[in-house]
C-alpha cells in the first residue's frame, strides 16, 4: 500500500513527515481521543483502538494492543473519513490483511462492474462478531468513503431530461443483465460481451476527433497494484470546504457519483486542480475506505 503517512496529506497534514512529527500526533491521537473501542482477539491479547477527529468526520485512528501491565502499545495508525450516507447493500466478506491486526472488506456490486475492496474502518465490532459466532449476518449494508492526493474538477457533460432518463434505464438493464451473468445465465453474459464490444467501438471511433471525457460520463477502475485503490470519476452532488483543526489547512469534501455508486471524499485543497461545484466531474485516484453496518449494534 501507499505509505499511509502520504495521506496525511489528504486530510490536512501535509508537513507531519518526519518520525517525530507523526509519534506526536500518534500520542495525541491516542491520549485526547474522540472514540475508544477495545476487543480481544484469540481469547487473549486485548486490541485498543483510539480516534480522533481533525476536522468534522476525518481524524486518524491509532490501533494497537495491551500488554500485562495495562500498557497500550502502539501497532499501526491510518487517516479517515466517515462516510455520511448508505452505499450498498450489497453482500460483504472480510479477511484479515497478512503483515498486521488490520482488516479488507469485499463487495461485488454491479453498478460499477467491478469487485469493490475497501479499508475496513470498524475493525472492533466486526472481531466482536466473529468473537460471538454470529457469521453470517443478514441485513448489513456498507458506507463507502476514499481519500484522495490529487484530483481534478472536469465540466460536466451536457444533457437533456430524456439523456437522463434513458441513462438510468440502461443502468438498471445491465444490472440485471450483470445479476444474470453472475447466475450462470449464458445469454446475459453474451449480451454484456456485446455490449462491451459496441461500447469499445465507439469509443475508438470518436476518440480520434473528441476529447475523451466527452464521450464517458464516469468511470470506476482499479488503480496500481494496490488492491484498495482506485481511479474514479463521477458527478459531485455536493461539496463543501473544512479546516483541519490543528494545522488550519483547508479541505475539499464532496460526495462523488460514480454509476450510482455515492461516497464521501476528501481532499486537500491543494491537491485539487479547478472549482468544484454539484454537477462538474471529480476525476483523480482513491484510497477507498468502508464502514459495514451491522444490524443491532
Amino acid at each position: 500500500m501507499k505509505s499511509l503517512h502520504n495521506y496525511l496529506r489528504a486530510i490536512g497534514f501535509e508537513n507531519f513527515k518526519s518520525r517525530e512529527d507523526i509519534q506526536q500526533l500518534i500520542a495525541m491521537t491516542v491520549q485526547q481521543a474522540d472514540s475508544r473501542s477495545y476487543v480481544t482477539k484469540d481469547g487473549e491479547k486485548l486490541i485498543g483502538e483510539f480516534c480522533k477527529d481533525f476536522a468534522d468526520g476525518i481524524g486518524i485512528c491509532v490501533c494497537g494492543e495491551f500488554n500485562e501491565q495495562d500498557k497500550f502499545l502502539y501497532d499501526y495508525y491510518y487517516p479517515y473519513i466517515k462516510g455520511t450516507r448508505i452505499t450498498t447493500e450489497e453482500d460483504i466478506t472480510v479477511s484479515r490483511h497478512s503483515s498486521k491486526e488490520s482488516y479488507a472488506g469485499v463487495c461485488d456490486d454491479l453498478r460499477v462492474g467491478v469487485t469493490i475492496i475497501f479499508y475496513l474502518q470498524n475493525m472492533v465490532p466486526y472481531i466482536k462478531i466473529q468473537n460471538e459466532n454470529r457469521f453470517p449476518i443478514k441485513g448489513t449494508t456498507l458506507t463507502l468513503s476514499a481519500l484522495s492526493l490529487k484530483g481534478t474538477i472536469v465540466m460536466p457533460i451536457a444533457k437533456t431530461d430524456s439523456d437522463k432518463k434513458y441513462e438510468k434505464k440502461r443502468i438498471r438493464e445491465r444490472e440485471k443483465l450483470m445479476y444474470k451473468a453472475r447466475k450462470g445465465d449464458e445469454s446475459a453474459m453474451e449480451s454484456l460481451s456485446i455490449e462491451e464490444m459496441d461500447t469499445y467501438s465507439a469509443i475508438t471511433k470518436h476518440i480520434k476527433t473528441t476529447d475523451i471525457y466527452t464521450i464517458i460520463d464516469n468511470y470506476f477502475m482499479p488503480f496500481g497494484v494496490e488492491c484498495d485503490q482506485y481511479s474514479v470519476m463521477g458527478e459531485i452532488l455536493e461539496c463543501h470546504e473544512v479546516t483541519n483543526k490543528l494545522t488550519g489547512q483547508n479541505l475539499e469534501m464532496m460526495t462523488i457519483n460514480c454509476n450510482e455508486l455515492i461516497f464521501d471524499l476528501c481532499i486537500n485543497k491543494k491537491d485539487l486542480l479547478g472549482e468544484p461545484l454539484p454537477g462538474r466531474r471529480f476525476k483523480g485516484n482513491i484510497w477507498m475506505q468502508g464502514y459495514v453496518n451491522y444490524p443491532d449494534m
